[in-house]
Formats: structure tokens, sequence, C-alpha cells
């Protein structure tokens, strides 16, 4: 599969999603600015990942879409939030709908970038200019802005309740656009997207461990971008594993990542990256609205062709296999064999490779020849 980044000059006019982007490197001195698509008006499905899975694009639409998104970036201060440059970037992360923008770069830009942390994007290169039309803000993250006092986590779970996509709120966020006004800052997408997530989660947890548990184990799934999930949720108290492999994506190789947590949670920041908060804000979610408690075992296979996306690939992919209707199964074995029917690579692999389900199986007697 080979789609070629857009070719640009040192002039762009186009429109932007709306999108911006700030990175990590050199912070607290980062490069932010915005993303546009040489196209005119309604843009705003290039950078709308939750329509993505539901409206059934494929993996090559959404690459089109995110390197036809060329980036511009100017040197600026995670804390200097009130200048010209920050005005504009803040009026394209709060906008309800694309705006008509025109930028001048110091290069023809140049490149791309795929990430498993952040959605991919075009050339890029750095601003000497940039020029928006009249945005129209989003009302809830309007609101948001001008409270002074209302804190960044209860805006995110706020805006989250009323409805808005993840991707609004995750962008607003990393624009400096909620919190307390003394502590405001900018805050790099890739950091932003786990943050929101996080905060999502543990929100949504102290909702999940007042409900009852679920009386028999299930299971649920969903396939989409060369990926198959299979959540299992076990009539417990709440505790989390992740566990992903990923298959002959380069060549012959067969690599498997995990992380887990018990009923205390977890300290520290997981060792497989934001996929592990993404996935958590999800089954939470879920947990959530159907006033349901569950402990919840993920196993994510990725397959030859499948091309780093960013997170959203796992948060989406979960909310579509929660939304699912529910497999019950009578105990944790049947269950573990519907999943191995479904997996290319051995369910043994996963058990060897996992803290949280070896320890499930083990209290339940059940050993790894059971899955022969």
């Amino acid at each position: 599969m080979y789609i070629p980044s857009q070719e640009v000059g040192t002039q762009l006019e186009g429109s932007t999603p709306p999108s911006v982007f700030i990175g990590s490197w050199n912070y607290p001195k980062v490069y932010a600015g915005p993303m546009i698509a040489p196209l005119h008006g309604d843009t705003i499905i290039m950078d709308r990942p939750e329509s993505w899975i539901p409206e059934k694009k494929s993996q090559e639409e959404i690459i089109r879409y995110r390197l036809n998104l060329i980036r511009g970036k100017k040197t600026v201060k995670v804390t200097q939030l009130e200048n010209r440059f920050i005005d504009k970037l803040r009026d394209i992360s709060l906008s309800s709908s694309s705006i008509e923008s025109e930028a001048q770069f110091q290069h023809p830009p140049k490149g791309m970038s795929f990430s498993d942390e952040h959605t991919p994007f075009g050339p890029s290169a750095h601003l000497d200019r940039l020029e928006i039309s009249n945005a129209r803000w989003d009302q809830n993250l309007e609101k948001v802005y001008f409270d002074g006092d209302l804190l960044a986590a209860d805006a995110v779970v706020d805006l989250h309740q009323k409805g808005l996509p993840f991707s609004c709120i995750q962008k607003a966020f990393s624009m400096g656009t909620m919190g307390t006004k003394k502590r405001r800052r900018l805050v790099p997408t890739r950091w932003s997207i786990t943050a929101c997530d996080s905060t999502l989660a543990n929100r949504l947890l102290h909702k999940v461990r007042e409900y009852d548990v679920i009386d028999c184990c299930q299971v649920r799934e969903f396939s989409s971008l060369n990926n198959y999930y299979a959540v299992l949720l076990l009539p417990t108290a709440w505790q989390y594993e992740w566990m992903e492999a990923f298959l002959h994506i380069l060549g012959n190789e067969e690599l498997i990542f995990s992380d887990y947590e018990n009923n205390g949670g977890k300290k520290g920041y997981s060792r497989v990256g934001g996929c592990y908060y993404s996935c958590k804000m999800a089954i939470l979610e879920a947990l959530a609205r159907e006033k349901k408690q569950a402990g919840a075992i993920i196993l994510r296979e990725a397959y030859s062709g499948y091309v780093p996306l960013g997170v959203f690939n796992v948060r989406e992919n979960v909310r579509n296999a929660m939304q699912d209707k529910a497999l019950p199964f009578e105990d944790m074995k049947s269950a573990l064999g519907h999943i191995c029917s479904k997996l290319q690579l051995p369910i043994k692999k996963f058990i060897l490779q996992s803290d949280l389900l070896k320890e499930q199986l083990k209290s339940r007697q059940t050993t790894l020849s059971s899955f022969s």
C-alpha cells in the first residue's frame, strides 16, 4: 500500500478540520501549529476518529485523510498563552466547524508522521504566517474556557457527559483552554490524549465500583482495520489487563505486550503506553452506561497490513466491541474457548505473557493444557 503525502509549496490555502498539533520535543518550548488540508469547505471527517469506524472507513481512506493534513509549526513556550498566534490556534481548537485558513511556510512542507500514540499527518514546515477566517466556538467548549475556576479534570468529565467527541475535548485540553486560569498551559498532543483518557477512566471507575458485579463471564468482540479485539468480562470486582499481539507486521515476528492492574489501581505510567488508558476508558465508559461492574481482560491481535494510526484505533474499536451484544458463558474456560477459535495466535502464548489472566486461571484451577 502506497499513499503519498500531499505536495505543497510555501503557500497554502485550505481548510483546517479544525485541527491543531503540539509536539513534545524540547518541552517546555515546543512546536505548535495548525493542520490544514489543501481543500476548501467541510473537512471535519479528516480529524474526527470517532466517525471513521462507524462509517466503515478503510485504513487507506483514513491514511489518505491524514496525509492530506499539512502541519505548520512555530516554537512556543507552553506557558505563553497570550499572543496572536496562540489566539488563532485557540480559535481553531474551540471551533465547532472547519475554518478557512492561509499559511505561509519558510520552505515547502516535507515528510510524514506515523505513531502508535497519535493519528498520522502529512508533511510539515515552519510557519512564517497564519491567517484564519472567523471561528464560531462550540458553546460547551466556550463555557469551559471562560470558567477560570473550573478544574481541568472536571471540565473534561463535564464535556464527556454532554456528549462531545473525545477528539474535540482532547484538542481543547491540549491548547490550554481548561483549568484554573493560573495553571493553564499548552499540553503536547500525545500527553493530552492520555491525560483525557486517564481522567475519564478514573472518574468512571468511581461510579463502576458502586454497581453490582455481572453474574457470568461475557465476551464482546470486534474486528476492523486489520485488528481483532476480544473483551473478556469476569464476574469479579474491577481488575484489568490489556494484551496485544503484533503478528507478521514486518516479517515473521510475533510480539506480545501486556500490562495490568488489580482492584487497587495502577501506580506509574503503563509500560505499554497510551493504548492501556484508551482501552480502560472505553471499557469503563460502557460498564458505567450499563450500570455494571466486572473484571476485564482484553486480547488484541494486529495482523499483516496493520499500520499504526494512534490510540484512537484501540479506543474506538473497544467502544464498538462494548456496544456489541454480550456473549454469556458459564465459566472462564468456555469463554476463553470461544476466543481461542477467533485468534490466530495460540492462546497459550497470551497466557504465558499475562499476569492477571494467568492468576485468574490458577484461582479457578484451570491449567494451560486445557487449551491445547
